[in-house]
């Protein structure tokens, strides 16, 4: 038996409803006013709601939209407005059955099922324009996986689609998931090495400007500090673009306040007396750009992004081998270097060999291990002659040697498949 529920508009002169529907075989849950048309008809939750509505109000009207909007129900209403006006307002307020000067005892079963039966086309409609709706989205998402993919070396169009489709059976999910899934994977991975950048920044400027107080390579070394002011500009303010500002806003705003202090020092001429100062700022713009990749780490997004923030804290070590080695050459009291030194050497060598044991290996990535090993043995061999020229000379080729090879190596660890689709 349908259920119904019966809401009229004040008129003396309205039928019977509850005794003839009742008669025409169906449950009447209550009879009420139209003023109160949403929260009687969410009570009762009739299979359809029957309005008698001769003169029906833009305020009825609107309580029809906001009721569909919460609950979808069929709905009737019996009226005397014969208005073109009326009729459409009516339907797209979500009235499925408007019935003018039509009603009749006899006439109540066919257009209680005229009701229910448009209700039901209407949310097929919906369904179906939705699903519709849902298959482009996803093509768009999926063009835009391929893309990120077809990054990997050997990584065709047709190859990057197979894998899409491989990792959506896997884990019983729509491609159109799955690629979103990746977009996702991908920018969590490029923020995590450009956050990473900054903490290599941080050390790297430190040590520019300590080669320019010692007027060891100062044209290079200002040409690569203007360089590095530029790329943690760019860092920045893509980090700002691209990061969630409700999650992350306050990481990335802090670690633009650092930066700006270290910056103002940074663009005066160089001064000895100032490195003491510049090295504290640096350390606060490197905690502040570690905590932002921990928080990015820990998002969740991606499983497989800690071998990317190994990769880029490599990247930080070495420059802070060599400012550190720097400092020491040029500091009346070297010794108290020394437990400095031993502990970035300490954290180079441990994350050096979790690199080399990690599964996610190619015959390039080898090979740049292999390189960025080298180039490690260069640099920590430099840091006792550092007092002199020479050695100074080759603290800074060493360690941009090693910035050079662990960047391209970040980056190889950032276009992974592993770390794209897992």
């Amino acid at each position: 038996m349908t259920s119904v529920l019966l809401l009229s508009m004040p008129d003396p002169g309205a039928p019977p409803l509850a005794a003839d529907f009742a008669a025409a075989g169906f449950e009447v849950l209550g009879t009420g006013d139209c003023a109160h048309l949403v929260r009687d008809t969410l009570r009762a939750a009739p299979e359809v709601l029957v309005c008698w509505a001769p003169r029906p109000t833009t305020e009825l009207l609107q309580a029809v939209t906001t009721l569909q909007a919460q609950q979808a129900v069929p709905v009737l209403c019996f009226t005397q407005d014969a208005g073109v006006e009326a009729l459409q307002q009516a339907l797209e307020a979500g009235v499925h059955a408007w019935v003018v000067q039509g009603y009749a005892p006899q006439r109540l079963r066919p257009l209680v099922h005229l009701a229910i039966a448009r209700e039901a086309r209407e949310r097929s409609l919906v369904a179906k324009a939705a699903a519709l709706e849902e298959k482009l989205e996803d093509r768009k998402w999926v063009d835009k996986a391929k893309g990120i993919l077809m990054q990997v070396p050997d990584v065709s169009e047709e190859h990057a689609f197979q894998l899409l489709r491989t990792a959506s059976m896997q884990g019983n999910q729509r491609v159109g998931a799955v690629s979103r899934q990746v977009i996702a994977a991908a920018g969590v991975a490029a923020a995590i090495n450009r956050a990473g950048q900054q903490r290599m920044l941080s050390q790297r400027l430190v040590k520019l400007y300590a080669l320019a107080c010692s007027r060891t390579e100062g044209a290079a070394a200002a040409l690569l500090m203007r360089e590095s002011l530029q790329r943690v500009d760019d860092n920045l303010s893509a980090l700002g673009q691209d990061l969630s500002a409700a999650t992350f806003g306050d990481l990335v705003a802090a670690a633009r306040e650092g930066w700006q202090a270290l910056r103002a020092l940074l663009v005066q001429p160089p001064r000895a007396s100032e490195l003491q100062r510049l090295d504290g700022l640096a350390d606060t713009v490197l905690s502040q750009a570690d905590a932002l990749v921990s928080a990015l780490e820990s998002s969740g997004v991606a499983a497989q992004v800690g071998v990317i923030n190994v990769s880029g804290r490599q990247r930080m070590l070495s420059q802070r081998m060599a400012k550190l080695a720097l400092l020491q050459a040029g500091d009346a009291e070297p010794a108290r270097f020394e437990p400095l030194l031993a502990d970035t050497a300490a954290a180079f060598e441990q994350g050096l060999a979790a690199l080399e044991r990690a599964p996610l290996s190619t015959p390039e990535i080898r090979a740049m291990l292999a390189q960025g090993r080298a180039a490690w043995e260069r640099l920590r061999g430099a840091v006792a002659p550092a007092r002199q020229a020479t050695g100074r000379v080759e603290i800074a080729g060493a360690s941009e040697e090693l910035l050079e090879v662990f960047d391209r190596l970040t980056a190889s660890y950032q276009h992974s498949l592993q770390v794209l689709i897992g």
